[in-house]
């Protein structure tokens, strides 16, 4: 009896000699473009949310007495809103908590409904078509700008700094595309900007030599291009065998990435470039500079644009959690309205739409090839 009891004793007992806590697993969901054109994108917001879920579990937190062990499960939505929702409904059916991720709109705002229909809180840390925080849903929120800000911030730049008179706009008809498209068209036009043709083409596309050759006979100042970098570095390549290297282009955070310069062999075009990323950049971030030194360390060579913004979206689930003192989303989904973080990308505050309260925007050009913030 005497070796029983004492086992018994060491089985409650932990390491320190304080009671041991049971252990609960609560499973967080990403979703990104992991294969596909977009590849790059979703690889890192993953490595943003295997670093997140690995410095949760270092905490060690305990809610309702329980100590959370936080596990992850993700998903490839390939950037196509048909395996976007069914990348959320097999989230839903699994279980998870809440899930951080879908960067396409095109694939976040059809998802939202399913997360909605599940009761689940949904955290996007790149959609940035205005659509999605404006269905009324009470579970999705938006870790960055949205494309009212980006789009108008280009257009008047471009009008106030860059005395363009004309500009050409390629739309890639995404969700994306179409929105930051139409918001630079409406703000550009009031700022004096005479739009003098409109083109269309997908986000798979790669041979833009046919829609270049027809906005070279308008002469115009810019082009802007509302589409991703895998579109972008090869249409300015093209741009320069057309002879096209003085004309500029804009574009959103689609665009607005570190991979760029690579993507379009850091063709002359390049140093014409103005786009806009929704947040600051990295040395402007709270937590930006020390962060990439940790993500750099762990994934060399990977980061792209929006996982700062995806690490501090599973940091909002987990305050909320302790804050409500529950795992359960019915109980700290509401409290994510309430956020007040000090997180790596901003300090994270929602309105009552689920949009960032002061949401910053950056404006960048390429120097030598790099991504650099204007002035």
């Amino acid at each position: 009896m005497k070796t029983i009891h004492l086992a018994l004793i060491a089985s409650l007992v932990g390491p320190s000699g304080a009671l041991a806590q049971s252990v609960q697993v609560v499973r967080l969901g990403h979703v990104g473009p992991t294969s596909g054109g977009m590849a790059h994108y979703g690889k890192d917001t993953r490595n943003a949310a295997v670093m997140a879920i690995d410095d949760l579990n270092a905490q060690g937190l305990v809610i309702a007495g329980k100590r959370i062990e936080f596990q992850l499960e993700t998903e490839d939505d390939a950037g196509d809103p048909r395996q976007g929702t069914l990348a959320a409904q097999k989230l839903c059916d699994s279980g998870v908590a809440a899930v951080i991720g879908h960067i396409n709109s095109g694939s976040a705002i059809p998802a939202s409904r399913i997360y909605r229909d599940c009761g689940i809180p949904f955290l996007s840390p790149g959609s940035t078509n205005p659509k999605l925080t404006q269905q009324g849903y009470k579970n999705t929120f938006r870790m960055l700008a949205s494309d009212k800000a980006l789009g108008a911030a280009v257009a008047t730049y471009a009008a106030r700094e860059l005395k363009v008179k004309t500009v050409a706009l390629v739309d890639d008809r995404t969700a994306y595309g179409q929105g930051v498209s139409e918001v630079f068209k409406a703000r550009a036009k009031a700022a004096g900007i005479e739009v003098v043709a409109e083109e269309f083409t997908n986000d798979k596309a790669t041979d833009f030599s046919a829609i270049l050759t027809k906005i070279k006979g308008k002469n115009v100042d810019a082009i802007f291009f509302a589409g991703g970098d895998g579109q972008a570095g090869p249409m300015l390549r093209q741009m320069h065998q057309l002879g096209m290297s003085d004309t500029r282009m804009l574009g959103g955070d689609g665009i607005c990435t570190s991979h760029l310069g690579e993507l379009a062999g850091n063709a002359p075009p390049l140093s014409r470039v103005v786009c806009a990323e929704g947040g600051a950049s990295l040395a402007r971030m709270p937590g930006g500079n020390e962060w990439k030194k940790r993500y750099d360390a762990r994934f060399p060579n990977e980061y792209v644009l929006f996982s700062p913004y995806t690490y501090d979206g599973f940091m909002v689930v987990a305050d909320a959690m302790k804050r409500a003192n529950s795992v359960e989303p019915g109980q700290f989904g509401p409290r994510i309205f309430a956020a007040d973080l000090k997180g790596v990308s901003t300090h994270v505050r929602f309105d009552e739409a689920g949009d960032l309260q002061a949401p910053a925007i950056t404006l960048n050009s390429y120097r030598n090839g790099v991504k650099t913030p204007l002035e």
